[in-house]
C-alpha cells in the first residue's frame, strides 16, 4: 500500500538512492531541503524549501500534517531532535533517524564490534545550551550530537523512533564526501600513506545498500536503534591495500604515532554489530562484493 512519505534532506547521495527507491515502490514522497538541490525526480515527488533548524518554519511547513514514515537524514543535534518531535509528535506513524557509527566513539575502545546495547542513550546526558549550531563548533560536536539526538528522541517519546547507526557509506562519483576519492587520489599520485594502526579496522556500507536499508527499515515494525554495515570491516591501510590491488599500483605506507592521518584511519578498532538486523530479517552484503567497483569508479572519474 502507497505511503505518505517525508525525507528531510534528500538530495544527496545515499538520501537521493534512498528516495529513488521510495518513488519506484509507488510512495508518495516529499523532500524537504534549505536550497533546491537539483534531483532527478521532476513532477514524480513534492519539494518543500524549509530550514530543518528553524522550529518556526518547520511548524508552518508541517505541523499537524500525518506522515506515515519521516526519514530524518538532518538530525545532528539535540536540537534538531528536539524540533522533529514537537513538531511530528503524534502525526508520524514511523521516525527514522539516519545515525552514524561514531556515536560509538562516545565510549571507550573496545576489540569487539560494538552492538547496540553498547551504548544506552537513556544514560546520555542533554545539554540544549550548547552551540550546536555553531559552524566553528562543528568538529568539536559531531559525536555528541548525534548520541544527544538520540536520546532525545527517545525520551521524548510521542511517536516510534528508530536510529540507523551507519556504517561509513561509500559510493562512486555521486559520493560528495571525499573519503575514498582520498585514497584514490593517494594511490594515482604516488604517495605515501601515513597509518596509526593496520589492526583499526572500521565498518563500511555502500551507498546503494544505506539506501535499500533505510526502505528496508521503514517496512518493519521494529524501534530503537540498528546497526547497519556490510559484513568485513577494513583498516585505514587495508583499504589503501585494497585501492592499490584494484589500480594495479604500489601501495606505499608509512607508520606514525597519532591517528587521523586520513579519513579512517583510527587508533582503535570500529566495528559495527549487526546482528540485530539481521535477526529482524535483512541480510548484508559483504565489503568483497563492491568495493574495488567503487574504487574503479573513483579512478574512472579521472580520466
Amino acid at each position: 500500500m502507497p505511503k505518505n512519505i517525508l525525507v528531510i534532506g534528500g538530495t544527496r547521495f545515499f538520501g537521493k538512492l534512498l528516495v529513488q527507491r521510495l518513488v519506484r515502490a509507488g510512495h508518495h514522497v516529499t523532500i524537504a531541503t534549505r536550497n533546491y538541490a537539483p534531483d532527478p525526480f521532476g513532477a514524480r515527488i513534492e519539494r518543500v524549501r524549509v530550514d530543518r533548524r528553524n522550529e518556526q518554519a518547520m511548524q508552518a511547513a508541517f505541523g499537524g500534517k500525518r506522515f506515515d514514515i519521516v526519514y530524518d537524514q538532518m538530525c545532528h543535534s539535540p536540537l534538531d531532535a528536539a524540533i522533529s518531535s514537537r513538531v511530528f509528535k503524534g502525526n508520524v506513524g514511523r521516525y527514522i533517524m539516519t545515525s552514524t557509527v561514531d556515536v560509538y566513539r562516545a565510549l571507550e575502545p573496545q576489540s569487539q564490534p560494538f552492538d547496540e546495547e553498547s551504548l544506552h542513550v537513556d544514560a546520555q546526558p542533554i545539554d540544549t545550551g550548547f552551540p550546536w549550531h555553531d559552524p566553528a563548533r562543528a568538529g568539536d560536536s559531531q559525536v555528541a550530537g548525534k548520541v544527544q539526538a538520540e536520546a532525545y528522541l527517545y525520551r521524548a517519546g510521542g511517536m516510534p523512533v528508530v536510529s540507523v547507526r551507519m556504517a561509513h557509506v561509500l559510493g562512486g562519483v555521486d559520493d560528495y564526501t571525499g573519503r575514498l576519492a582520498h585514497y584514490v587520489d593517494q594511490v594515482r599520485l604516488g604517495a605515501v600513506l601515513p597509518y596509526t594502526s593496520a589492526r583499526a579496522r572500521t565498518s563500511f556500507i555502500e551507498a546503494r545498500e544505506a539506501a535499500d536499508f533505510l526502505a528496508w527499515a521503514g517496512s518493519q515494525e521494529f524501534t530503537g536503534p540498528v546497526n547497519a554495515a556490510a559484513d568485513g570491516a577494513l583498516s585505514a591501510y587495508e583499504l589503501h591495500g585494497r585501492v592499490a590491488a584494484a589500480l594495479q599500483a604500489p601501495a606505499r605506507t608509512r607508520k606514525v604515532a597519532t591517528g587521523g592521518a586520513s579519513p579512517f584511519d583510527l587508533l582503535t578498532p570500529l566495528v559495527l554489530d549487526t546482528s540485530r538486523a539481521k535477526a529482524l530479517g535483512y541480510q548484508f552484503s559483504h565489503i568483497d562484493d563492491w568495493i574495488d567497483s567503487a574504487i574503479r569508479q573513483h579512478d574512472l572519474a579521472h580520466i
